[in-house]
């Protein structure tokens, strides 16, 4: 059985997981609207992994007996000045849903909860990857200038997305 605090905790990381779709989403919105679809591909394609995540969870609350609230989801930027900008902001973004996940894990581990302990583990794991997912499209931005041919053979890289 969830904590209270436990449960209290991954109802608001629904909203995290929902509102970071949502946040995705928007920045694909960006990238469409600068003619570069890969781009966009790639975001809504994140868009589409948070929204799982927030119903993983869902069906975990349910599994455990417990029940989800459901809260207002936070309006996301809408105004991006660069490619660039968008990769930046999505690095801080993990790191802070990477935050969330640990302080789930910590509450799980002090309730001594070894259930939870081990559907957490997943998203912990899951962080690391997209960290480095950023991370790595990041990295090539040192070795290209934010237009140009390095621009739209990124975007072609993740357009390839599946």
């Amino acid at each position: 059985m969830l904590s209270e605090k436990l449960l209290s905790n991954l109802n608001k990381q629904i909203n995290k997981e929902l509102y970071s779709e949502y946040l995705y989403l928007s920045m694909a919105t960006y990238a469409d609207s600068v003619g570069l679809a890969g781009i966009a591909r790639w975001f809504k394609g994140q868009a589409k992994e948070e929204h799982a995540h927030a119903m993983r969870i869902y069906d975990y609350i349910y599994d455990q007996g417990a029940r989800v609230i459901l809260e207002a989801i936070e309006k996301p930027k809408t105004d991006f000045n660069s490619i660039r900008e968008l990769f930046d902001l999505s690095l801080e973004h993990e790191k802070f849903v990477t935050a969330s996940i640990n302080e789930l894990m910590d509450i799980a581990r002090e309730d001594n909860d070894h259930a939870s302990v081990s559907f957490l583990q997943w998203f912990v794991d899951e962080q690391v990857e997209e960290e480095a997912s950023v991370n790595a499209i990041l990295d090539k931005f040192t070795y290209m200038k934010e237009s140009g041919i390095g621009l739209l053979m990124l975007d072609k890289e993740l357009a390839a997305r599946k």
